[in-house]
């Protein structure tokens, strides 16, 4: 996903990026890449990590994108990665990465089955294995250790 930092998306003051909208692009970014996994409706259960590496000022080009990196049996973990692009030199800035887990549902909004990710390399293979970290720390702070519950 490409977007364009307008001034109506900055503080005004210094020009920066608000982080609301940031977090806005990352979740419409991500959620996408859940839907297209899942074959339907998701919705976000959680922004686990979202770490702002660097500001971002208006006029500048953002650059989403974002990967499924695990899957469970109703819910995912998507991880985005967002950089702006100078569009005269074309070189990228690495500035924002999120982590988010989306539960895909039904008609009704109760949580479905979704189908496992094919991991078909090493980046697939580690990007799993960490997410994996990840969950089960998730799952731990939320006192639902063992992983039967959603997400």
């Amino acid at each position: 996903m490409t977007q364009i930092v307008m001034p109506m998306h900055t503080n005004g003051v210094a020009g920066v990026m608000f982080g609301g909208v940031m977090m806005q692009w990352i979740d419409v970014c991500a959620g996408v890449a859940a839907m297209r996994h899942a074959g339907g409706a998701v919705l976000t259960a959680s922004i686990d990590r979202l770490d702002f590496l660097s500001p971002v000022q208006v006029g500048e080009i953002v650059v989403l994108a974002a990967q499924v990196n695990y899957t469970s049996r109703t819910s995912m973990e998507v991880g985005c990665r967002v950089e702006t692009e100078d569009m005269r030199s074309r070189t990228r800035r690495y500035v924002t990465k999120a982590y988010l887990t989306f539960v895909a549902v039904d008609d009704k909004g109760r949580p479905r089955p979704i189908e496992p990710l094919s991991l078909t390399t090493e980046d697939d293979q580690r990007r799993h294995a960490e997410a994996e970290l990840r969950r089960h720390a998730r799952l731990r702070a939320a006192g639902r250790e063992g992983g039967k519950s959603s997400p």
